[in-house]
């Protein structure tokens, strides 16, 4: 794949202070930066719980895209829905995504690795008291034997209040990953017309993977994700990315900071479709990639 990015404009971005991104004035986001990753968590929390109490109080639906991880937020989140007895009743929630085996089936729900949707009932459904929480017909999934239920639900919905994500190395958001293959190609229109699918997970994903979890053990990553795409996430009123992972995610801060609309970097597709993109994260994520120059 040949990239279409300014080099010496990313070079550029990629060295300004971290002491300057927060007021920018090329900055195509806002972004709140924290000493504390915890600081982080704690203001998408907040966010969540904004949410949720605004919408009931005008008897309105809330409707959110979810990452299975990071996960910390969930915590802060539910502790406030336990103690002070707020319904979660008109909450609909879409899980972001669920990895697949080499048959593009889920894993076994034993697994503790890779079932997300096991994983996301024990960080989240199964820690909200019964009375308050979302119904299960408004958890919906990415199905692999039923590809159009998410979408279809997104639009019958009238779309989403919030997206909250991860931001990947490479931008990918869910698994919505940057189309490498030389043997063909996908314009940024198609790609914001993805409907949820099943993916080949990326070979760079795989390696970074397997590098930070398994101690280098590619053969243990599962090979595909089914997620959902960039179509329904479109139709969103706000994004919140969240990220607290230090230095591998430093150059995919600045390039959805700075960076037009591209497919290499898929995050960077909210930033001219969306109305509201908040990126959250820690001085460490934020540090620039390179020195600046003499």
């Amino acid at each position: 794949m040949t990239s279409h990015m300014d080099k010496k404009k990313m070079f550029e971005y990629c060295r300004i202070p971290v002491e300057e991104l927060e007021n920018h004035p090329d900055s195509r986001i806002r972004i709140n930066i924290y000493e504390e990753s915890k600081k982080v968590y704690e203001h998408v929390a907040q966010i969540m719980i904004d949410e949720v109490f605004a919408n009931n109080q005008m008897g309105k639906p809330t409707r959110w895209v979810l990452p299975v991880g990071p996960s910390d937020q969930y915590k802060i989140f539910i502790d406030y829905v336990n103690r002070e007895r707020v319904s979660l009743k008109n909450l609909h929630i879409f899980q972001m995504d669920d990895y697949l085996d080499w048959n593009c089936r889920p894993f076994p729900k034993e697994n503790p690795y890779f079932n997300l949707a096991a994983k996301f009932d024990r960080v989240f459904y199964n820690k909200i008291d019964p009375e308050l929480t979302v119904p299960v017909e408004q958890r919906y999934r990415p199905e692999y034997n039923n590809l159009d239920a998410m979408d279809e639900a997104v639009e019958s919905l009238g779309g989403l209040d919030t997206v909250f994500a991860g931001l990947g190395f490479r931008g990918l958001v869910a698994y919505c990953e940057a189309p490498l293959s030389p043997w063909f190609s996908v314009t940024e229109e198609e790609y914001c017309q993805m409907k949820t699918r099943i993916y080949p997970i990326n070979v760079d994903t795989t390696i970074a993977t397997a590098q930070r979890k398994f101690g280098g053990l590619t053969q243990f990553n599962p090979p595909l994700a089914v997620s959902i795409g960039f179509k329904s996430m479109l139709h969103t009123k706000k994004v919140v990315f969240l990220s607290t992972t230090g230095a591998w995610k430093r150059t995919a801060v600045r390039v959805l900071m700075f960076n037009e609309p591209t497919v290499e970097y898929p995050a960077t597709l909210f930033t001219d479709k969306v109305a509201e993109v908040l990126l959250l994260c820690d001085k460490n994520t934020a540090a620039s990639p390179l020195p600046p120059q003499d």
